[in-house]
């Protein structure tokens, strides 16, 4: 059954009425395609909100409600607000029966935990595409198509021309493209061995202020030697240097 969605034809556009609209809770649309002129309409922003959650609202026919007349439409754009949870404006296409569509539709992935890859060799799967680009009548597009994954092994992949396709249902690829769907990998182990390594502390390569005194018959080191002249040239100049005579005390 298809979902029903109410909206009304604008009588006024232009910014000005828009954001009218929009802060008396109404969202600016418009319905195009179909061989026939656009539309400017107006919906109840809450319903559209709560209805825009659904996956289903996103990858199925619509019957749009407009005056009373009612039109088989898809979701095609929806404009949001940059920070707050409201819908700035949709747009929906006119589809006709006998005319393919191109869309996309959701994947669901299933018995990934039957498959060898993950149930026997530990491993997890890795979701590369979450929908497809598939061409069919309006009739023939599927709610959401289902990935079987029960026979995917590790370091192994499944690719779009894997799938299984509803009948009626054509993928949207070029000659020779075949991307990824999903594959299953092993999660990165760290070993006892690693995690030892990882708690060991490097010493740390700055020297010391204290020097080790040399033993008994052992040469010092030049940084000693360094030191030692230092000391011994401070000693000298201080010996040249002539001792400071004492104040005298001025008599009162």
């Amino acid at each position: 059954m298809a979902i029903e969605i109410t909206a009304r034809k604008r009588q006024k556009q232009g910014t000005g009425p828009t954001r009218r609209l929009r802060r008396m809770g109404g969202v600016p649309g418009i319905i195009y395609g179909g061989g026939r002129e656009p539309v400017q309409i107006e919906l109840e922003h809450n319903d559209l909100y709560l209805k825009l959650r659904s996956e289903k609202f996103h990858a199925s026919i619509l019957s749009l409600d407009v005056g009373g007349a009612k039109e088989q439409v898809l979701l095609r754009a929806v404009n949001m607000h940059p920070y707050r949870m409201q819908v700035q404006h949709v747009d929906f296409q006119r589809v006709l029966k006998d005319r393919k569509i191109h869309m996309k539709v959701p994947l669901h992935f299933a018995n990934a935990e039957k498959s060898p890859g993950v149930k026997e060799q530990g491993g997890v799967v890795n979701h590369v595409l979450n929908e497809l680009d598939v061409v069919c009548l309006p009739d023939d597009l599927p709610e959401f198509i289902e990935v079987d994954l029960s026979n995917l092994m590790v370091g192994k992949s499944m690719h779009v021309r894997d799938v299984a396709l509803p009948q009626g249902v054509e993928l949207a690829l070029h000659k020779g493209e075949n991307p990824v769907l999903a594959t299953v990998v092993v999660p990165a182990l760290i070993t006892e061995e690693e995690e030892a390594a990882e708690a060991v502390v490097a010493p740390s390569e700055v020297p010391t202020t204290e020097q080790a005194a040399p033993t008994e018959g052992e040469a010092p080191a030049e940084g000693d030697k360094a030191a030692k002249g230092g000391d011994k040239a401070a000693a000298a100049k201080g010996a040249d240097k002539p001792a400071e005579k004492p104040e005298k005390k001025e008599k009162k």
